[in-house]
């Protein structure tokens, strides 16, 4: 990479994370067991135009400075962890590939049974010290998964189709 595409490597990177914060933490909605938030866009950005590592890290140090900076609950690494299996995630499906139905389907599919009914409930049972099996925990988890799963997949289609992907990441090429 030559200097000019580090630095434009680098002013995206932060922009993308500056957004991933923004939509986390300012225009997110969060209670002690729900987080509704849609960082993901920036996310599916980062990922078709880095990758399955640089999405993780992306997505890890945008957890990191969001909760430190403007995070309104107790900070808990095992979150900081399901970033970057989500950035990871959406980087195997959208790195060098189409926005499609199927894999925006299938990435978020994944990202909610893994992260969402499985990872995040365990984060939870161990912070406030309640039974994984509570009716409480996953009553919330099931209907987020059932409104977010069609919602963020219309989404990132919309915005998959919206952005110039192939222009953008010419730029990057090495």
């Amino acid at each position: 990479m030559d200097k000019r595409s580090n630095a434009q490597f680098i002013a995206t990177m932060g922009l993308l994370i500056a957004l991933m914060i923004v939509l986390s933490q300012v225009f997110g909605f969060e209670t002690q067991l729900l987080k509704i938030t849609f960082d993901f866009i920036p996310q599916v950005v980062m990922a078709s135009l880095f990758g399955p590592l640089w999405t993780g890290i992306g997505s890890v140090i945008a957890d990191l400075i969001g909760s430190t900076v403007l995070g309104k609950g107790a900070f808990f690494i095992g979150f900081t962890l399901n970033s970057f299996i989500t950035g990871v995630l959406y980087g195997y499906f959208f790195y060098k590939k189409p926005i499609s139905w199927k894999n925006a389907f299938l990435c978020v599919l994944l990202n909610t049974l893994i992260i969402s009914l499985f990872l995040t409930p365990l984060w939870l049972s161990i912070m406030y010290k309640i039974p994984f099996t509570d009716g409480r925990l996953w009553m919330i988890r099931i209907v987020k998964a059932s409104i977010m799963l069609p919602l963020q997949t219309v989404m990132i289609v919309f915005f998959g189709n919206v952005i110039p992907f192939k222009s953008l990441s010419k730029r990057f090429a090495a």
